[in-house]
Order: C-alpha cells, then sequence, then structure tokens
C-alpha cells in the first residue's frame, strides 16, 4: 500500500492503519536529525546578546556536563531554548513538549518553567514580576528548576567561556531519544 483509501479517518482498516504506522516509524528514523537541526536554526545573531541562542545553548549544556549531572539534563539544557524560533513567548513549553517523550517529569518540568523562573533575572527590570517562579514554591521540583536556570542558564552568555561543540554532545542526544518510542503504547505486534 503506498497511500490509504480513504479521506477521512473513520473510513480506515487495521491494515492501513498499521502500515501509516510504520511509515512514520521509518520517518520518526531521522527525528534526531531534525532536532539538532532545529537547534541549529537558533545560530544566527539576534543582536544584543554576546553570543546567539545557539552558542548559549551549547554553553548551557557544558555548564550542565561540567557540574557533573546526568545527560538527561545536560540534553534538557542544549535543547532548553529551541522553541525560541518558532513560540518565542512560550518556548520552554515548546521545549519541553519536544523532550517529554525521552525523559522523566522532572527534567520536563523544569523545561517547561525554566522561561518563568528565569524571569527572576530580569522581570523587574521591565515592570514585571521578578518573583513570578514563587507561585511554584512548593512544588517539589521549584529548587531544581532555580537551580537549572541559576547554573545553566541565565549565566551562560560568555563569548569568552570553553563551550563544548555540538559534536560532543551529539551521542547524548542519541542515547537519551533512544530510551522510548514514539509509539510504544501500541502493541503493533498484537495489530
Amino acid at each position: 500500500m503506498e497511500q490509504v483509501n480513504w479521506t477521512r479517518m473513520e473510513d480506515g482498516t487495521k491494515e492501513e492503519f498499521v502500515s501509516l504506522i510504520n511509515f512514520e516509524e521509518e520517518y520518526n528514523a531521522n527525528h534526531i536529525e531534525r532536532v539538532l537541526g532545529h537547534l541549529k536554526l537558533l545560530d544566527e545573531d539576534w543582536g544584543g546578546y554576546k553570543i546567539n541562542r545557539y552558542q548559549h545553548s551549547l554553553q548551557s549544556a557544558t555548564l550542565a556536563y561540567n557540574d557533573g549531572t546526568d545527560e538527561e539534563m545536560v540534553v534538557a539544557a542544549l535543547l532548553h531554548d529551541i522553541g525560541d524560533i518558532i513560540s518565542p513567548y512560550n518556548h520552554g513549553e515548546l521545549a519541553a513538549a519536544v523532550l517529554k517523550p525521552y525523559v522523566s517529569e522532572r527534567v520536563h518540568w523544569i523545561v517547561a518553567n525554566h522561561a518563568i523562573f528565569q524571569g527572576y533575572y530580569f522581570n523587574h527590570h521591565l515592570g514585571g514580576d521578578r518573583n513570578a517562579r514563587d507561585r511554584f514554591k512548593d512544588h517539589p521540583w521549584y529548587d531544581d528548576c532555580v537551580y537549572f536556570c541559576y547554573n545553566y542558564d541565565q549565566n551562560a552568555f560568555d563569548p569568552d567561556y570553553d563551550t563544548k561543540p555540538l559534536e560532543f554532545f551529539e551521542p547524548m542526544v542519541r542515547r537519551v531519544f533512544a530510551g522510548k518510542a514514539a509509539h510504544m503504547e501500541l502493541n503493533l505486534e498484537s495489530a
């Protein structure tokens, strides 16, 4: 089957959907390359900063790596801003959605909320609430997100820092993303 015979999903057959899932899995085999390609889109001058968002992402991951944290957090630090291009006002949520199938709930939550926590360092200069993060004060991962932002995000804009290249992190990304399959909840063998 090259294509399905329907124009409405409700008219599809079991065989067609199994075939579609197989096509998707073939396509998804290149998912990591697409994610890394999207990260590379940050490699342009946004103006104002001493380094661009791509360099910031590499530096964040380097800081996490040098801190001795686990690979999951290093990859999260690397990818935490990938949403900046297409979703600048909720980029953390977009990055967290990309990471969700592959990381712990804790790491997902940290990435999803890091922009709110990051505001601690600048919101008060712009008429905003620097303590907006405090609404999460009782959350079990509040301190972890504070730590992430303080140690891997707000301080990752140094053009002189010995930042590791993307090639250093690619094997980590592959290992973290290999942890779960997109359709793992489906039992295709019994289909």
